[in-house]
């Protein structure tokens, strides 16, 4: 497992941890590269989060979510001793590659990843089409079955009818509280 040295690139690598602990990895990792002075060899250590919309109480909430979730990114230059640090920090696997030779992440899926991260919040593709038949998942309404009547995706709504009082009756309501059935 010997690296040379002299032509190691610096790369970001994907390192495998427990999962709901890359935070925590992260604040480990970056002390540990501190007080073995390892500066020179590991640069960075991330956690691949994004921003997402999700509906919590019937109100839209902005909420970061973990993009790979048991992974985090470490920007650095593969050598023993560099190997070593990453490899022997508390709940990390492993890195992610072929045997015991990390594989460096792609540049192109690199940019892709840093896109979503500083995108400022992850649109929401509107996957419900009219005649589609959903249970209402949140809100008043929770519980019910209804059949979409009207997609907006301008406004980012759409219109369900439900039985109500023997009749049907039109209710806008967010994509995110209905599902398909």
């Amino acid at each position: 497992m010997a690296r040379q040295e002299e032509n190691a690139k610096r790369n970001w690598y994907a390192v495998h941890t427990y999962v709901g602990y890359e935070n925590a990895v992260v604040r480990n990792l970056k002390q540990r590269i501190e007080s073995l002075g390892m500066q020179d060899k590991i640069f960075d250590v991330i956690v691949p989060i994004e921003k997402k919309i999700k509906i919590k109480g019937g109100k839209r909430v902005i909420e970061e979510e973990k993009i790979y979730p048991g992974y985090v990114l470490v920007d650095m230059i593969v050598t023993d001793d560099s190997w070593y640090v990453v490899r022997n920090t508390p709940r990390i696997t492993g890195f992610v590659g072929a045997g015991v030779n990390p594989v460096p992440v792609d540049e192109t899926e690199m940019n892709e990843l840093r896109k979503r991260m500083d995108s400022d919040v992850t649109k929401h593709t509107i996957d419900v089409q009219e005649g589609d038949i959903i249970m209402i998942i949140d809100g008043p309404f929770k519980d019910t079955e209804g059949k979409i009547s009207e997609v907006d995706e301008e406004k980012g709504k759409i219109k369900v009818m439900v039985s109500m009082f023997g009749r049907e009756t039109p209710v806008e309501l967010d994509p995110l509280q209905v599902k398909k059935i």
